[in-house]
């Protein structure tokens, strides 16, 4: 299987000869000319992944077929090839979107490298691209979006029994997404055209709390000029989401274990019940075996509601759901905020992958919406991530794609960090990395940095 399309340009028949030898034993499928107009009629009738051509040639010289490529084929990556390099033609090159910029003689294990980083931009491009796609084609009111084995599992229990109108109790970690999983059910229920009602039972104080469930009627107390309908009467033939189930007071656990069992409602300060047809489902994130061995949840309130019981992992095991569900949050907060940005750097998501997410889900759109809300180009890079992660990246020997990384890519790592950390002063950043600033330079051109 070929590695990837790559066409070579260079009116040397030599270097032609060369470049294409080494880059076919390499595994490339490879198009070579010594002609820049002939290059130009291969782009006419196909796109390469990469092009590797001289500057300097006869009638059709590197930059007009850089050119080409920018308005016909703008994934395709160029490099270009000069024995007459010098500072302003590299950053000309650069301007014009030029991956990079080799100077003759050049060694062909230099070439070799430069061309397999230009494949793995494009691969990477087209990786993040699929995600966005994939993102794009959830459907539906409520989207639970993964890929994850474990929670495709409890979306497919979830479709099975939301039909049946049976009590479910979700529990996970803060932050994974089990309110989200109560609206699924909601949502693939007979009761989808009733209204979901949702309560926090760790937001009020049992007298609050039982105010706004079951409601009072008028004159009941001091203050209650009209009657207020509970959430209980709310929700009837709709769901009653109860979040944070296990911090009810055990006098109102009593209180809700008697509208289960008898499908009524007694308002506060009403003479008769009011029947109601509402579907439970809890939530919790403490140990709720534990909480009954101590005496503060209820066994049989418990069993009421524990009909069935969707368990959601936390996002540290599922990372391969990280990419799809940060693009998701680009995409949500790009939108609201009215901001252009719509890609997230390899790198970047290199880093939330390897990131443990202590907050779950909800911490990875919180730090999602900082990237876009502090962008100013159309990418979140690693610069608008939170300082702890960004740190992170740095002192830590993260593997990627299984691997540990080379010393060449802590030191590309680190130079970025210290250009981010000197707000892009490249003077003062050589000064912090202890190299004068033509090294650096040199290191900024090796490693596709903005030499802008």
């Amino acid at each position: 299987m070929s590695k990837g399309k790559l066409l070579i340009v260079d009116d040397e028949k030599v270097a032609v000869k060369n470049l294409e030898h080494v880059m076919k034993k390499e595994g490339y499928e490879v198009t070579a000319t010594q002609s820049g107009a002939n290059a130009l009629a291969h782009l006419d009738k196909q796109r390469f992944d990469v092009v590797l051509t001289d500057l300097r040639m006869e009638k059709v010289d590197g930059l007009q077929i850089l050119e080409k490529c920018r308005g016909s084929w703008p994934d395709t990556e160029v490099i270009l090839i000069t024995g007459y390099a010098t500072l302003e033609s590299a950053v000309e090159a650069m301007k014009l979107g030029a991956f990079y910029y080799i100077a003759k003689p050049f060694r062909l294990d230099e070439v070799r490298k430069v061309v397999a980083e230009a494949m793995e931009k494009i691969r990477l491009r087209r990786e993040n691209r699929a995600l966005r796609e994939q993102v794009e084609n959830f459907q539906g009111k409520v989207r639970i979006i993964t890929q994850d084995g474990e929670m495709q599992r409890l979306l497919d229990m979830s479709r099975q029994i939301a039909p049946t109108d049976c009590n479910v109790l979700i529990t996970g970690e803060s932050g994974t997404g089990k309110e989200l999983f109560a609206r699924y059910l909601h949502h693939h229920s007979r009761r989808a055209e009733g209204h979901f009602l949702a309560v926090n039972c760790g937001a009020f104080n049992e007298e609050l709390l039982a105010n706004e469930m079951f409601g009072h009627v008028k004159g009941s107390f001091t203050g209650a000029a009209t009657d207020k309908k509970g959430l209980l009467v709310a929700a009837d033939r709709g769901t009653l989401f109860l979040d944070e189930i296990t911090e009810m007071s055990l006098a109102m656990q009593v209180k809700l274990l008697r509208v289960i069992q008898e499908r009524e409602v007694l308002p506060l300060g009403a003479t008769a019940p009011v029947k109601v047809d509402v579907r439970f489902v809890a939530a919790t994130n403490r140990d709720m075996q534990d909480m009954m061995k101590r005496g503060d949840f209820r066994q049989d309130l418990y069993f009421r509601l524990n009909v069935v019981n969707l368990h959601i992992p936390p996002l540290s095991r599922r990372r391969e759901d990280v990419p799809l569900l940060a693009y998701h949050f680009l995409k949500k907060c790009a939108a609201r905020m009215g901001k252009p940005v719509a890609e997230i750097s390899a790198e970047t998501l290199n880093i939330l992958k390897a990131y443990d997410f202590p907050g779950n889900v909800r911490e990875l759109e919180n730090i999602v919406e900082r990237g876009v809300a502090i962008a100013t180009g159309d990418i979140i890079e690693t610069a608008y991530l939170p300082d702890d992660l960004r740190e992170l990246s740095i002192r830590t020997f993260r593997k990627k794609d299984g691997r540990l990384p080379s010393l060449e890519e802590q030191e590309r790592d680190y130079i970025r960090w210290v250009l981010q950390d000197a707000g892009g002063n490249q003077t003062l950043a050589a000064q912090i990395l202890g190299i004068d600033r033509v090294s650096l330079w040199r290191k900024l051109k090796r490693y596709q940095f903005d030499l802008l």
